[in-house]
């Protein structure tokens, strides 16, 4: 363990994002149907989330798109019952997501572990779905996405948005916190808006990069990495008593909506790759 005193790698953590990173798909992919039949969200505002999002992923993520679709996820939130919900994403997480773990971040977290750096998941997903899928991974710590709840429903207010620059903040809180030395630590991400994450520590690593994140990894000579190895995690899921313990109260944001609708906008028949 990183906190171990006779640990030569004592401080040194390895931050990895969730979906595209270690997982091949959006951990959340799978919850807009399940939200339809609840009658939590309806088939046209599905649709248009899905196109926010979507104008979102094509158009870049620069401040003023990403503070719009915070705006239209957490309007769409609001008012959400919490223990609806949370029935909702626990019986998903079972029976729908069964997310696909790459064998090759599999292997980099054991890897990771076996020198005694500490494994922390970073994810702009809803942190009731982040921590779940951390725990069964066997990382020590995750940050996801935290809304604000009053009164058992969501305020549609964002406590924490754990996103770009948020990132990045929330690696360096962890590093006070636990006395990581982020000269010596790894990031590990797919997309140009975690390279706050990546500057922040000594070796940043692209996976399965954007076009971005690709020029910008190949001009600063951070390594890149291609996983294309999905493994089942099923064995490793957790019974459903168990998701609904882990899961608490809310879902959060990303973990809701714009991806989710996204997988549900697409033809029927059509699958993300």
């Amino acid at each position: 363990m990183a906190d171990s005193g006779s640990s030569p790698n004592r401080g040194v953590a390895a931050f990895f994002d969730l979906d595209k990173t270690i997982i091949a798909s959006s951990s959340a992919l799978a919850f807009g149907r399940p939200l339809m039949r609840e009658g939590m969200i309806s088939r046209r505002t599905a649709v248009k989330s899905a196109y926010a999002q979507l104008v979102f992923s094509l158009s870049g993520a620069d401040e003023g798109r990403t503070e719009r679709l915070r705006a239209e996820i957490s309007a769409l939130c609001r008012g959400w019952d919490v223990a609806q919900l949370r029935t909702v994403v626990a019986e998903a997480l079972h029976d729908v997501v069964t997310p696909l773990v790459y064998a090759e971040a599999e292997a980099l977290i054991a890897a990771h572990q076996a020198q005694g750096h500490d494994v922390i998941v970073l994810s702009a997903a809803g942190e009731e779905v982040v921590t779940p899928i951390a725990e069964m991974l066997g990382a020590d710590r995750s940050v996801g996405t935290r809304m604000g709840i009053v009164d058992g429903h969501y305020s549609g207010e964002i406590d924490f948005y754990c996103y770009g620059e948020q990132k990045a903040v929330a690696a360096r809180r962890l590093a006070a916190e636990h006395g990581y030395d982020l000269a010596h630590c790894h990031a590990y991400s797919d997309s140009s808006t975690d390279v706050p994450l990546l500057e922040t520590v000594g070796h940043p690593h692209a996976v399965n990069p954007d076009r971005t994140l690709r020029r910008i990894a190949t001009e600063r000579a951070w390594e890149i990495h291609i996983f294309d190895k999905p493994v089942t995690i099923r064995s490793r899921m957790p019974a459903r008593a168990d998701v609904l313990t882990g899961l608490g109260l809310g879902l959060g944001i990303a973990a809701v909506a714009g991806i989710t609708a996204y997988g549900m906008w697409r033809r029927p028949g059509t699958r993300e790759a």
